[in-house]
């Protein structure tokens, strides 16, 4: 049976642990190359201000449901809605989607434990090779990384929110954020980093266009982790000492800062690699970025540091999106543990055992579907297209779903929960929240221009998705 409900330690432990479930792959890596790519500076400037008007709201109204209800998303929505029907859809999509991420995600993560383990054993050339990464997910020892990654992330789940969760979140993360200031620094020391910097810090607004505000949007909705049940979840956590808005703030603050960095990082490192580099060049998606295009960065600065050099620059750069994929894959699942904990009275450890029962068989349907089982390498057509599995898992509950989530909560927030009883629960713990700034933007923001956004982000993204059609174009 479910025992009392844990509480994070410390403030610090929550923002900790809810800023390792935002810091991730597309923090590190996707971030950087869309900015690169979409004006520089300005995508950055459109980013901070959605950050700040429209994510902030949505992740105070999720944290505050969370400790107002003590649950996960499915146990909030029923709670305050009474059970009723279409509420409890939304809470469903909120339980859901997570545990889809985490299916996808855990793939991600174990590709980024093989590649650490291959830099720090002194095979960066032969990852350097662009044939290696398609040879390496198709081979066996795919699955002994599996294997190993389900041990680590099972053994802190069971560990509990306090000595797993903020406890892995209070090690890693700070360790995250040296390493990335280190290496951001040293890269900087380089000849012809400050042409990465150029491309990254200096504003082109003739590149911005409702195409690269909607992708702004989007890095910002999903690097936030919202729309994904989290936040609602780590807010069950949070001790009602604690002031809502001030925590979704040093949130907010602590990933948009890892963001930067990693733009500090990534383009200067590319344009001193190879100082040719076109930005046309480099890939928007994080995976390709990642597992085919830095490899050979890194094996080229060989030419400074030596092969030895080189693969510890890289082994170093591994781990740290290694550790950023482990935390928000830790953070993830642990909405669906926390439903089962709630809503099925089970024990922590029974509740982990389910959760990998339940998703053993679609993160190996993930794992094969790029050319090992060609029925789930070729799974379905759409957009134009043939997808495998693993991206129909993806352009559902990651690249589409978040915003349709992200409206519900906005909804539910205003017309079932109630402005004044959000008002209340965001005032424990926050003498000075009552009649401010924050308190009266929140209540406006969440029921007028937030909820339209997000609707028409999700419209879009699945009309572009699913049938080929640009909805942007039409007012571009």
């Amino acid at each position: 049976m479910a025992g009392q409900r844990e509480q994070f330690q410390s403030r610090l432990g929550f923002i900790l642990a809810a800023a390792g479930s935002a810091v991730g792959i597309g923090n590190l890596v996707g971030f950087p190359v869309n900015a690169a790519k979409s004006g520089g500076a300005a995508f950055l400037l459109v980013y901070a201000a959605f950050v700040v008007f429209i994510c902030l709201p949505v992740m105070i109204a999720e944290m505050s449901l969370g400790r107002h209800t003590q649950r996960n998303p499915l146990g909030a929505y029923s709670s305050v809605s009474g059970n009723k029907t279409l509420w409890r859809i939304g809470g469903w999509l909120a339980l859901i989607t997570p545990f889809m991420i985490a299916v996808f995600y855990q793939v991600l993560t174990v590709w980024l434990l093989a590649y650490f383990v291959g830099a720090v054993s002194g095979n960066l050339e032969a990852m350097s090779d662009p044939a290696y990464f398609s040879e390496f997910i198709n081979d066996s020892s795919v699955f002994i990384y599996l294997v190993i990654l389900t041990f680590i992330v099972g053994f802190i789940l069971n560990s509990g929110v306090q000595k797993g969760i903020e406890r892995l979140a209070k090690v890693l993360m700070p360790t995250l954020f040296v390493m990335l200031l280190l290496l951001t620094a040293f890269v900087l020391t380089l000849p012809n980093a400050f042409v990465g910097v150029k491309y990254y810090l200096v504003p082109d607004f003739g590149k911005l266009s409702l195409d690269t505000v909607n992708l702004a949007l989007s890095q910002a909705f999903f690097s936030l982790s919202l729309g994904m049940g989290i936040l609602i979840t780590y807010g069950s956590y949070v001790s009602r000492k604690e002031s809502i808005s001030g925590g979704a703030k040093m949130v907010a603050i602590v990933d948009t800062s890892v963001a930067f960095f990693a733009g500090l990082l990534i383009l200067p490192a590319i344009f001193v690699f190879n100082p040719q580099t076109d930005t046309a060049e480099l890939s928007s998606s994080s995976v390709s970025l990642v597992f085919t295009f830095l490899p050979k960065i890194f094996l080229s600065l060989q030419d400074w540091v030596g092969y030895i050099g080189a693969s510890l620059f890289a082994s170093t750069f591994f781990l740290l999106v290694f550790f950023a994929a482990l935390t928000s894959q830790v953070s993830i699942l642990q909405v669906p543990i926390s439903a089962f904990q709630d809503e099925l009275k089970f024990s922590r450890l029974k509740s982990v055992f389910s959760l990998g029962a339940c998703a053993a068989l679609l993160v190996l349907a993930c794992t094969v579907s790029f050319g090992m089982v060609p029925w789930l390498t070729e799974f379905m057509s759409y957009g134009g297209g043939t997808r495998s599995f693993f991206d129909l898992v993806i352009d559902v509950f990651y690249e589409t779903i978040l915003p349709l989530n992200g409206f519900v909560i906005c909804m539910f927030a205003v017309y079932c929960w109630k402005r004044a009883k959000l008002n209340q629960e965001m005032a424990v713990g926050d003498d000075n929240i009552s009649g401010s700034f924050t308190e009266r933007y929140v209540n406006f923001a969440l029921g007028t221009f937030v909820p339209a956004i997000l609707l028409f982000v999700f419209i879009s993204t699945v009309s572009l998705k699913f049938f080929g059609v640009n909805l942007l174009q039409a007012f571009g």
